[in-house]
């Protein structure tokens, strides 16, 4: 019988704030591997030793004071292969490990924080817009230029763009709102066009609505559910097959000082 193998990746939102909600997490759900993006601490600061406790041994980080930082959490043996740079910025965005043990032997995993890109969705007036736009590219580039999704991999994050007309509360009042507009949501399916198979899509038809964040403006976020699907995973056509499930764990927005993104878990049968 294959093996349940479960990867989670969740916005934290700092790490050092949610350390609790993490550790819950973590003995609640049980994962094989937890990404984690926004972090915002520097790689000397990152609760390692509290996170060790919990069981997770091998754990890869990049990390910086305040902002962005992604971190891999699993209970198999790793290795780090590569922290990818994009626009030339010097943020902490992307970690890629590979595993050397364990079900998932030889399976790369790739965490990214794409950029949010602000609030005016015109690159000419927001260089946070700008920014996200070239970052975007820059995986299209990288991805067909490298054939990244062709080996035995996984792509999860926080990807801050919601693609398609159910990842988004509306689609017509949200179509000039940063995260759904037309510009993103092309260069988005352009860039995952690349091999890559959306694992959540696999389980949740088009149709039907899906969202992983909720903003904290709400009042009340439940009772409006105004949500977004930000946050992502992706398999290459050789793992496609052995997707098993996915689940969405909006339960974690109503924690206590939650992260304003939900816990999304993908089980492969390896």
């Amino acid at each position: 019988m294959p093996d349940r193998f479960r990867v989670a990746t969740w916005n934290i939102n700092s790490v050092r704030l949610r350390l609790p909600l993490v550790e819950r997490f973590l003995a609640q759900e049980a994962p094989d591997v937890l990404c984690l993006q926004e972090t915002k601490v520097r790689d000397a600061e990152f609760p390692l030793a509290a996170l060790r406790k919990t069981g997770y041994q091998h754990i890869e980080i990049n990390g910086q004071k305040g902002y962005h930082g992604v971190a891999l959490l699993s209970r198999w043996p790793i290795e780090t292969v590569e922290r990818r740079g994009f626009c030339a910025k010097g943020d902490a965005r992307h970690i890629c490990a590979r595993f050397t043990d364990g079900p998932a032997k030889d399976v790369t995993i790739h965490n990214f924080y794409v950029p949010a890109g602000g609030d005016e969705p015109d690159p000419a007036l927001n260089e946070k817009f700008a920014h996200k736009l070239a970052f975007v590219d820059e995986m299209r580039d990288w991805f067909r230029d490298h054939g990244v999704g062709k080996a035995k991999a996984m792509l999860v994050g926080d990807l801050n763009i919601a693609p398609l007309e159910h990842d988004v509360w509306s689609h017509r009042q949200m179509l000039k709102v940063v995260s759904h507009t037309p510009v993103e949501v092309e260069k988005f399916t352009t860039a995952f066009s690349h091999d890559w198979i959306d694992a959540l899509r696999r389980f949740a038809p088009a149709e039907q609505k899906l969202y992983t964040w909720w903003s904290y403006r709400a009042a009340d976020w439940l009772k409006a559910d105004r949500g977004r699907r930000l946050d992502h995973a992706f398999v290459s056509p050789d793992l496609a097959p052995q997707l098993s499930g996915m689940r969405v764990l909006k339960e974690a927005r109503g924690w206590e000082r939650p992260s304003d993104h939900a816990p999304v878990l993908v089980d492969l049968a390896l």
